[in-house]
Parts: structure tokens; C-alpha cells; sequence
């Protein structure tokens, strides 16, 4: 006879559960070898019922890894067949439509058995250096020239590794130690979860996984739905134009509150891109429901169920929406604008709920290093040559978050992905790059009554005897972050050679042996009217640094007086508050 567990049980084992997959992506972060993973968290972890619903996620990764595994689970599921599940099989693919949305992300699930029993799965996404082909950039015209493609398969079947697949996988990537190692973190770190599951499960005497799934996904969905039915029963348009590859991008979004769902329409969208910047729907559906659920319910525990009333379509081939075989490498630049473009529209139905535009996506950039080839006679420069070798070399950075309606933006933070900054010890260990300067950039945040979050200042270089092509991944150049409520707009992305040659903002471009990139990072928007800017925090904003001198009198009304005092306390040693 199954006894019933009582509801305070059933609440601490969801507890529980959050804490089995924050120890499964913690191990993660310990093991991998990509510093993509190690340094900025750009990874998911989460569990899941046999049917693949997403029961608990961890709270360190990225909205986009993991709202969109929990659409990946059930493709695993149909794909390798329900009755070809075994005990010690690990499951594999990086497949941008089934998967997270572009090559560069692999996915690794396990099947959970206990006591001999099938109760469950773990799945585990990790952002990988390199994948060969084109390398992580926009310049493909087609997903096949992107790198290596791993359809849903066994990694390993009854424990035993599939050698061919890898010796596959070593054959085609540049960094052949790094990729294979980051598979077996994956694989390792879903194994750490399923060791910390069954301790749970013989601690509560528990055969499988049901009745807590059900607790789970039930509550949720009803807590999530109660929210939703407290909103006014309105439709609202956002829209934003970003810089695109070789011409801008519309992003358009009509939001419906409805009883039991809201609907995010992204009719009228541009087309697909004829270079890698397009969306696979999964990647818009985990980002639009990102933004809603921040907006909404944000303290809602994330799974299937909370997931369920947010209800995301656009047109077949749209960039939100393409479909195989589009290039689709850096799905995350236009990605990452979908929350902004939502809120645009959430805006005129919840005033005063959602922040000002920020950088949206991340500052990325790779660097692929070798030794230089022009014509060199100095023994010294021959010298520096012979002992240079190839790299790839990959570092996350960020803009500026945009103002919120009660507070300034965040500096040099990632919103919507939540990963974090790289280190520069940590981008100057990977390989011969050296970042000679970065530090926020100052009058980059847009002003309001609340002022938009910081960029920063990057200069880029090679250790002597190197050459480099340098992979921009960036916005915001042409069609800086806007202010909402009055607010300003941020400072727009700059980039150049430190001879001053122009670069663009997208594409792989060639850095000639001793040349430096520059770069200005953008800022975010501020949040209403200037007038209303407490001076308080203008005196601290310039005491910090985070505005000129010149800002503080054209844009805040400062008198030179009132600076000169601010900046005699601060050469004094007296904290401005």
C-alpha cells in the first residue's frame, strides 16, 4: 500500500530538488574546461519527470540554455525511443532546433534509474569555444558551414563511450582537449545530479518521481495562472531596430493578457538575415518567456508548468523564427533583444514595472591567434615567430543594463543572460591575447531620473610574434539602447584599430601583427525625466567617476561651482554618499 506524502514533504523535496541541480551546474562550473563555463556560467542544468517535464532548474545559467532545454528533453525522448533507454546511457546532440539554438551549445542528457526503475532524466547545456567549421561567428551563409553537427545519440549506451563519435568530434574542432573535456563535464555533472537525487529518494522512501512531480508542476501552474488572471485584459505593440549584419533589424511583438495565457506575437519582424544572426523559435520562446515571467511572476519557481501560460509564435522564417538550414551562430545577438522588444509593449499595460532598454546582447568577441605571416628580417621578430602558436581565445563581456523604474542600471551587467564578465586572467591563461586595458566607461549610462547602467572600455592585443582575426559579435552601433518614461539613451557600441581603421560591429576581421582593437561597450538607457534626478546621486556619480564633468553641467543642470566642490571633497578623501 503507497503511502501519501504530506504537503510540508512534498514542499521540502521541491526545495530539494533546486538544490540537487545547483549542485549539478556547480560541478559543471568546477570541471569544465572552457572558460565560456568556468568564468561567465554560460550553462543550464535541470531535472526532469520521465515524460520530460522540466521539474527544477539551477539558478546559476542562462535564461536561453535553459528555457530552451526544457523543450529539448522530449526531443531526446522521441528521438532515441523510450524503450532504448538503459541504465549508464548518456545522450548528446547540439542541434540549434531541437537543441539551444545554435551549434556552439551542446546538451547532454541522462536517464535517472533507481532501484533498477526508469524515474527520470538530468540535462545539462554548456556554451563550447569552438565547433570548426567558420568558426563562432555571423559569417555563414547556411548552418552547414557553422561546424560539426551532432544529431540527438547515445554519448554512451549501458556505460559504454561511443569512441567513433568522438574521435568524430576530435577531428573536426580546433581545440580538440577543450571540447571532448567539456563533454565529459557534462556528462559528469548530470551524474553528480543523479547520485544527489537517489540520496534524496531512499531518504523519503520514494519509487519514483510522480507524486512530487505533480505537486510541483500543478502549484506552479496555478500560482502562475492566478498572476496572469490579476492582469488587465489588454494587447499592446513594442518594437526596437537594431544594427543587424549588412542592414538594420525591426523586432516587433504584439502582447495579449488573456484569462488563462498571454500571447507574444511577433508578426511583422523582419525576414531571415542572410548571415548568421537568425533565431530558431526556441531561442525566442525561452527569452520572450524570460522577460514575461520577470515581469510577472517572478517568484515562481521555473519548470514546465510555469512555462505553460506564455504562449510565443512568429512567422516561419522570420529572424525569430528560422528554420533549418539558416545560419543561426549568433542566434544570441538578436535573442537577446526579444525581452526589451516585449517589454516595449509591457510598458503601456504595466507602467512603472519594467527597466529601460540596456545593451541587451552580450559584448562577445573571439580572437583566433597565430603566428604573424608578413615579411619580417629581424632576428628578434623571427625569433618572436617561431615560438608563437594558433588559439582560439573567447571572453564574454558586457554593456550596460538599462534604468529601472526605481533604480539606476546595473554597470558592465548582462541582461537578459545573467552570465557574468570575464576576468582578464583568466581570457590572458587561455591563450597569447593580452587586454590592455578595461574599465567602465564613464557617461556611456543614459540619464533620467534614474540613470542607465555603465559600458566599458576594452583595448585588445597579441603577444609579439602573433597576427589575429578578431570575431565581432555586437550591437547596439548603429541603434543605441532608448530611454523609457523620458528617460535617455545610452551610449552606442564603438569599435576601431588603435590606428584608427574602422572595424564593423559583425564579422571576422584580420588585426595585423602589433595593431590593437579598440572598444567602447554601450550603456544603458535611463529611466525618467533628468529634472527629476535626485542631486544627491549626481554628486556620487561624479565623485565615482560614472559621469564627466561636462555631463554633469549639460545634462543635469550642475553648476561649476557645485563640481568644483564635489571634486575638491573627492581630491580631499571625503566620501560622497
Amino acid at each position: 500500500m503507497s503511502r501519501q506524502l504530506s504537503t510540508v514533504a512534498l514542499q521540502v523535496m521541491w526545495n530539494r530538488l533546486v538544490s540537487v541541480v545547483e549542485e549539478q551546474a556547480q560541478a559543471l562550473v568546477r570541471t569544465a574546461f572552457s572558460t565560456s563555463v568556468r568564468e561567465a556560467g554560460d550553462l543550464s542544468a535541470g531535472v526532469y519527470d520521465r515524460q520530460g517535464r522540466m521539474l527544477a532548474q539551477a539558478v546559476t545559467g542562462t535564461p536561453g540554455h535553459v528555457n530552451a532545454m526544457a523543450d529539448a528533453v522530449p526531443h531526446f525522448i522521441r528521438r532515441i525511443g523510450i524503450d532504448n533507454i538503459f541504465e549508464g546511457d548518456v545522450y548528446i546532440t547540439n542541434d540549434p532546433w531541437e537543441g539551444t539554438g545554435h551549434l556552439h551549445d551542446i546538451t547532454v542528457v541522462t536517464p535517472s534509474f533507481h532501484r533498477g526503475e526508469f524515474v527520470g532524466f538530468f540535462a545539462c547545456t554548456a556554451h563550447i569555444v569552438d565547433i570548426g567549421g567558420r568558426g563562432f561567428g555571423a559569417d555563414a551563409n547556411s548552418v552547414y558551414e557553422e561546424g560539426l553537427y551532432i544529431p540527438i545519440m547515445k554519448l554512451m549506451e549501458r556505460g559504454a563511450l561511443d569512441q567513433t563519435l568522438i574521435h568524430i568530434v576530435r577531428g573536426n574542432v580546433r581545440e580538440p582537449d577543450q571540447l571532448v573535456g567539456d563533454i565529459h563535464a557534462l556528462a559528469t555533472c548530470n551524474e553528480i545530479g543523479h547520485r544527489r537525487l537517489v540520496d534524496m529518494m531512499q531518504e523519503f522512501d520514494l519509487a519514483t518521481l510522480e507524486e512530487i512531480a505533480s505537486f510541483i508542476l500543478e502549484n506552479s501552474r496555478r500560482a502562475t495562472l492566478e498572476r496572469i488572471n490579476a492582469l488587465p485584459k489588454r494587447s499592446a505593440h513594442g518594437e526596437m531596430r537594431i544594427d543587424g549584419f549588412s542592414r538594420p533589424i525591426d523586432l516587433k511583438v504584439r502582447v495579449d493578457f488573456e484569462q488563462d495565457h498571454i500571447l507574444c506575437d511577433f508578426e511583422g519582424t523582419s525576414g531571415l538575415d542572410r548571415k548568421g544572426i537568425n533565431v530558431p523559435m526556441v531561442y525566442t520562446k525561452a527569452y520572450a518567456c524570460y522577460a514575461l515571467k520577470c515581469a510577472i511572476a517572478p517568484e515562481i519557481p521555473n519548470n514546465a508548468a510555469s512555462l505553460v501560460p506564455f504562449e510565443v509564435v512568429a512567422p516561419v522564417n522570420s529572424i525569430v523564427n528560422a528554420v533549418h538550414p539558416a545560419p543561426v551562430a549568433l542566434r544570441h545577438v538578436i535573442g537577446h533583444m526579444v525581452p526589451d522588444t516585449v517589454y516595449a509593449a509591457l510598458d503601456k499595460i504595466l507602467p512603472d514595472t519594467v527597466p529601460a532598454e540596456g545593451a541587451g546582447t552580450l559584448c562577445n568577441f573571439q580572437v583566433s591567434l597565430r603566428p604573424r605571416t608578413d615579411d619580417i628580417s629581424d632576428p628578434d621578430d623571427i625569433a618572436a615567430r617561431a615560438s608563437a602558436r594558433r588559439s582560439e581565445v573567447l571572453t564574454f563581456n558586457s554593456g550596460g543594463s538599462g534604468a529601472r523604474p526605481t533604480q539606476d542600471g546595473m554597470n558592465a551587467t548582462a541582461f537578459p543572460s545573467g552570465v557574468m564578465t570575464m576576468p582578464i586572467e583568466a581570457t590572458e591563461h587561455t591563450g597569447p591575447v593580452i587586454i590592455w586595458r578595461k574599465e567602465l566607461r564613464p557617461d556611456s549610462g543614459g540619464e533620467g531620473k534614474y540613470r542607465g547602467g555603465l559600458g566599458q572600455y576594452m583595448e585588445v592585443g597579441a603577444v609579439e610574434g602573433h597576427e589575429f582575426d578578431f570575431q565581432a559579435m555586437f550591437d547596439r552601433v548603429d541603434h543605441p539602447a532608448r530611454g523609457r518614461q523620458g528617460g535617455g539613451n545610452g551610449a552606442p557600441t564603438v569599435i576601431h584599430q588603435d590606428d584608427g581603421t574602422p572595424m564593423q560591429g559583425k564579422g571576422k576581421q584580420f588585426v595585423p601583427h602589433g595593431r590593437r582593437v579598440m572598444l567602447a561597450f554601450p550603456g544603458g538607457a535611463g529611466y525618467g525625466k533628468v529634472e527629476e534626478r535626485d542631486p544627491a546621486l549626481v554628486r556620487r556619480d561624479l565623485a565615482r567617476g560614472y559621469i564627466s564633468a561636462d555631463m554633469c553641467r549639460q545634462r543635469y543642470g550642475f553648476s561649476q561651482a557645485d563640481i568644483d566642490a564635489v571634486l575638491e571633497a573627492v581630491r580631499c578623501g571625503e566620501e560622497i554618499q
